[in-house]
């Protein structure tokens, strides 16, 4: 069954236009009568039936209100050294599948990638279509938010509202470093908030994970193979899982 996220319903109902009717209407052809999932802003979802479809909307009534939660147990903030190419796209659409709640692109020392302030506006929407396509496709409940770029000096700010902060550093794994992730999840409990700091192709310089290491930051490996860094990510949120969800 298609899940769309929607506004809130109103009287029961969801009003859905723009491009989620277009894809109701056009791509998937469903019909008066036909069933879809919406899921909202509050992080509930609800079986629908399409009630009626007219140019502007499609009004979907709730027959049922979805019960528990496929949402990681805790908020996991995914900050991205800005890489090349459409890497950062796959880390989103893969780190939503995953769980992700939080998407924050960093503009490392080492970045090759040049952030264009003109381009920004339409960079961040094509993001944020990105996460929104893969939470429908993963039947998650809540949409992941996606930011613009940030410096190092506006990562440290933000970072300050979190429970643990951690930096996937590759000094850390080529000196076989393998404690500090596993110490880290075990510690942390249901509804804290974690971010999770990787570098860019280049990695993380000294002196960004020394400033960070100052501001409660701390460094761990990622086993013993050095990972690209649009892998890292995925591996990180792969444990949380496993930790959280499969070790219950």
């Amino acid at each position: 069954m298609q899940r769309y996220f929607v506004d809130e319903a109103v009287d029961n109902h969801f009003y859905i236009s723009g491009d989620d009717r277009h894809h109701i209407v056009k791509v998937m052809r469903l019909k008066v009568d036909d069933q879809i999932i919406c899921a909202n802003s509050s992080g509930n979802s609800a079986i629908c039936v399409i009630e009626e479809i007219t140019d502007e909307n499609v009004v979907a009534k709730v027959v049922k209100w979805e019960e528990g939660s496929v949402e990681l147990p805790v908020k996991v903030t995914i900050v991205s050294g800005l890489p090349k190419g459409d890497k950062l796209e796959w880390v989103i659409q893969k780190g939503t599948e995953l769980g992700a709640s939080r998407f924050i692109p960093f503009t490392a020392a080492r970045s090759v990638v040049k952030w264009d302030e003109k381009k920004a506006a339409k960079k961040v929407e094509r993001w944020e279509k990105i996460a929104k396509e893969a939470a429908e496709q993963s039947h998650r409940r809540e949409l992941p938010e996606v930011w613009s770029p940030v410096n190092l000096k506006k990562l440290i700010e933000l970072s300050k509202s979190y429970d643990n902060r951690l930096i996937a550093f590759e000094e850390d794994a080529k000196t076989g470093e393998s404690s500090v992730l596993a110490k880290t999840l075990a510690k942390v409990e249901k509804g804290q908030s974690l971010l999770f700091v990787f570098g860019p192709e280049g990695g993380l310089t000294e002196e960004e994970v020394a400033l960070m290491r100052e501001s409660g930051f701390e460094t761990c490996g990622l086993g013993p193979r050095i990972l690209r860094t649009e892998t890292a990510p995925l591996y990180a949120l792969s444990a949380v899982s496993y930790h959280f969800e499969l070790m219950r």
